[in-house]
Parts: C-alpha cells; sequence; structure tokens
C-alpha cells in the first residue's frame, strides 16, 4: 500500500467467527511492538470487543520512517501483515489508497487500510 507524506494511516484489523473475543491485540511495525506513548506522537490504537473485534492503528502525519510491515496480533487467531510505503512526493504507477487482506483460516482475522486526507476548509 503507498500514500502520502503527511496523511492519517487507518490500518483496520478484524477478527471474525472467533468462539470470544481475543483478550489482547497488540500492533508491530517491522517486528517491534509499537509504542503508543513514543515521543513520535500521533500513534493511537483503539480496540473494540464484541461478537466481531476490531482494532484500528492510527498514525498521523505519516512519514517515510513509518514505511515497513505493519502486523495485528490477536491473543487468539492467527497473525495478519501489510506493507506499507509512504512517500515523498513520488507517484508511483501502482499508487494504492486503501485495500483489505482476508484469511481464510477460522477465526478470521482481516486487515484493512485506509488513507484518510483532512482538508481545512475556513468557515
Amino acid at each position: 500500500m503507498y500514500i502520502n507524506k503527511d496523511s492519517t494511516m487507518n490500518l483496520t484489523c478484524v477478527v471474525r467467527h472467533s468462539p470470544e473475543p481475543p483478550l489482547t491485540i497488540y500492533w508491530t511495525h517491522d517486528h517491534e511492538v509499537i509504542n503508543y506513548d513514543s515521543p513520535r506522537g500521533g500513534v493511537s490504537v483503539i480496540t473494540e470487543k464484541g461478537e466481531v473485534t476490531t482494532s484500528y492503528l492510527l498514525i498521523q502525519r505519516a512519514q517515510p520512517a513509518d514505511s515497513g510491515q505493519y502486523t495485528c496480533h490477536p491473543s487468539n487467531a492467527n497473525t495478519k501483515t501489510v506493507l506499507v510505503h509512504v512517500l515523498n512526493g513520488e507517484h508511483p504507477a501502482a499508487m494504492q489508497h486503501g485495500g483489505q487482506l482476508r484469511l481464510a483460516n477460522l477465526p478470521f482475522v482481516m486487515i484493512s487500510t485506509t488513507l484518510l486526507t483532512f482538508l481545512n476548509h475556513p468557515y
């Protein structure tokens, strides 16, 4: 997935068909657990547990250093990974603005990616 520098990245991990919600879901970036309190700032996670459990990883003002492999780790399901490239003005031929990956095994885990661009409009 390719996104532009300074965009907000929303990675969404969905766990379905699980006998119970996962006790925990954590995220890694290039195999390192993400620290939501890092000096970088602008990184947060929201997890909604239920029959379908959803975890959202939000990264504001994405920078080239945020490029890499992101993995969702539910405690009771297989992991799922997406590769993200943050571009600094480049325009690849296959620019993607979103997508989703699906896992066929049960329990079902899906990561979807959404590029959010916020425009400031004077009112």
